[in-house]
């Protein structure tokens, strides 16, 4: 399992400490995800509904590139950086 870094975007960062990047481990986006919110449990309400699926207007990248349609199954490395980012609506 690698050491996998976050950047949070800044509407995120006041539930992590006001951190920009956070250090987690997993293999894949979700778990990584997951290690973020026992770390920092208000998290979870920001990013997974009550099911427990990643809200629909979120989109990891891992190192640059979108990681949809896989997102939560995609697999990731040591060293790798993940991005979340956040897709307003409207019209």
């Amino acid at each position: 399992m690698g050491i996998i870094k976050i950047k949070l975007p800044s509407y995120m960062r006041s539930f992590a400490n006001n951190t920009e990047v956070v250090e987690v481990n997993g293999n894949t986006i979700g778990e990584c995800l997951n290690h973020l919110v026992k770390k920092f449990p208000g998290m979870k309400k920001q990013l997974f509904s009550k099911t427990g699926s990643l809200f629909e207007n979120i989109i990891i990248s891992v190192n640059g590139e979108s990681a949809y349609p896989e997102q939560l199954a995609k697999p990731v490395k040591d060293g790798d950086e993940l991005n979340i980012v956040f897709i307003v609506g409207g019209g």
